[in-house]
């Protein structure tokens, strides 16, 4: 998986995981969080998605990272947001897009970080009370994950996590998405994290609409 194979996929408007509504599963168990008004959630992987405008009407400050700049551009644009949009201090490579949502009494923060997830820092992204992962562990392929999953500990200090995964014979269908099982999230955040499989429901993937599908929902906390 490289920049380009990304970059190419939103170019073709090949987006079947960008989803018209908000996902039902983070709707159904987000407060197994128990999160507090205001606090500060990190998105990986965020493209445009609509999660994020839920989750910022709940009364949260979102902050996401994408690596396709025109993703993050479709956002604001559908959002109806006017951006500020900074440069990173020391790599030209990495933008920062910030807006506010809401109306006047309820205003929350959105931070878009366009970037290579693995060039960024946590003095970068700033402290993060949790951690929504809907489409980005499975994004990508196993020899990338652990990378992932460690960059994903140091970025938000161990926050706890929401996390979404899909799960089906890996045989049948090239990634992404990629299959991923309960004992490979073990093995990604197992020594991090006590691990919950909050829910297994049947699911389906657009471009292999025959192929026996279950999404899991696992909390990740301490």
């Amino acid at each position: 998986m490289n920049p380009e194979f990304w970059q190419n996929r939103w170019q073709e408007k090949r987006i079947g995981f960008n989803q018209s509504e908000v996902n039902s599963l983070l709707i159904k168990y987000w407060s197994a969080l128990n999160l507090p008004a205001s606090s500060r959630l990190f998105l990986p992987l965020c493209g445009k998605s609509i999660d994020m405008v839920w989750l910022s009407a709940q009364g949260y400050d979102v902050v996401g990272v994408e690596l396709v700049e025109s993703a993050v551009q479709a956002f604001f644009v559908e959002q109806n947001i006017q951006p500020t949009v900074y440069q990173h201090a020391e790599n030209i490579e990495i933008k920062c897009y910030q807006g506010e949502l809401g109306d006047s009494e309820a205003k929350r923060t959105i931070t878009l970080w366009v970037a290579d997830i693995f060039a960024l820092t946590s003095t970068d992204i700033g402290s993060i009370d949790a951690v929504y992962d809907k489409a980005a562990l499975i994004a990508l392929p196993a020899d990338m994950r652990t990378q992932y999953s460690e960059q994903i500990c140091l970025l938000s200090g161990t926050a706890p996590q929401l996390v979404i995964t899909l799960h089906y014979d890996q045989s049948k269908k090239d990634g992404p998405p990629f299959s991923v099982s309960g004992e490979q999230v073990q093995q990604y955040y197992g020594n991090r994290y006590q691990i919950t499989e909050l829910a297994r429901e049947p699911a389906t993937i657009g471009s292999a609409p025959d192929l026996t599908v279950s999404e899991q929902v696992w909390l990740l906390s301490e």
